[in-house]
């Protein structure tokens, strides 16, 4: 280990892991190019796969660099248990790790230098995608998510209020700025809340080159309307929770003015949409208002709100599929 090089500490949340894919996960972190790594596991209360387990292939694939391992007294949930091992991270940068990916070996390498050489707060990088088998189905994720975009420079706050270009297994962030983004917001998960955080304090820098193997499977927590499958769902998962979010930004974060107008403004979009939804029609004209801050949901919602939920059903479904 080369201690005169900055320490980066790794921290992934376990839960539940597919036992193959997580060696694979430990096995492309051991192969990493960068030589002063550490590396903090928390398992958040698995119930059916035991913690010796997860405890053994850990040490099985780590060889090169400390680490640690430890369970949740109970499960909370992956933003809890990224916020915790962030607390615990002791390294100048954090990176955020998943238990299903493959990281390439240069991944951590290059991001470092990139974040040396842009003064960046965070960066991240694209990612090629496969399948549950491991094999490569994409060599970006803009081929699976049309509308993924990725931004870098400097204010970019306003826009990642209302979508996310920032996958936490892909980011190297300075851990002074994680530690400081403590408490995590309940309404976000914490790829989206760190990046969000970054961007209000410094830049945010995008890597076009794809650095990690990116697993999507039945099972993965995040994904375009995923648990959506009803209108009632729709509100709940996509609207509700937005509104939840913009309310607990806009009590707990410390905001620019031109910011805390956006959130107001973003306020009253999430509103109407949820009223519209439960019926009042007249929502529309505010919904369409605010149509800056998602075009394409706002005429989704405007459309196929009114439609029988069979149809909407339908039209959730090519969504999910990412063909409309």
């Amino acid at each position: 280990m080369e201690i005169d090089k900055p320490l980066i500490t790794i921290v992934m949340a376990v839960y539940e892991p597919n036992m193959q894919w997580l060696k694979e996960q430990l096995l492309s972190l051991e192969a990493q190019t960068y030589p002063n790594l550490e590396l903090i596991i928390r398992d958040d209360c698995s119930s059916t796969v035991p913690f010796e387990q997860i405890c053994e292939c850990a040490a099985t694939c780590i060889r090169s660099f400390p680490y640690e391992i430890s369970r949740n007294e109970r499960n909370v949930g992956s933003n809890q248990t990224f916020e915790w091992l962030t607390q615990q991270a002791r390294g100048e940068y954090i990176a955020y790790c998943d238990q299903d990916d493959v990281w390439l070996p240069e991944k951590l390498k290059i991001l470092k230098n990139e974040i040396e050489q842009t003064g960046a707060l965070l960066v991240c990088s694209d990612m090629y995608v496969i399948d549950g088998k491991g094999h490569q189905t994409a060599d970006s994720i803009t081929k699976v998510r049309r509308h993924h975009v990725f931004l870098s420079g400097t204010g970019l706050a306003d826009k990642l209020l209302f979508r996310n270009f920032v996958t936490g297994c892909t980011m190297l962030m300075r851990t002074n700025i994680a530690k400081a983004a403590i408490s995590f917001c309940p309404y976000m998960v914490h790829d989206h809340y760190l990046a969000l955080y970054a961007s209000m304090h410094g830049a945010v820098q995008s890597i076009p080159q794809s650095l990690i193997r990116y697993r999507i499977h039945g099972g993965n927590q995040t994904g375009l309307l995923a648990g959506v499958h009803d209108k009632k769902s729709y509100c709940e998962i996509r609207i509700t929770s937005a509104l939840n979010k913009m309310k607990w930004l806009q009590s707990n974060l410390q905001m620019p003015q031109e910011l805390k107008k956006t959130v107001e403004q973003g306020i009253e979009w999430m509103f109407a949409r949820q009223t519209y939804f439960a019926g009042k029609r007249s929502a529309a004209a505010t919904i369409w208002k605010y149509r800056k801050f998602g075009i394409l949901p706002s005429l989704f919602e405007i459309v196929i709100g009114i439609l029988p939920e069979r149809v909407f059903i339908f039209f959730v479904q090519l969504a999910q599929k990412n063909w409309i």
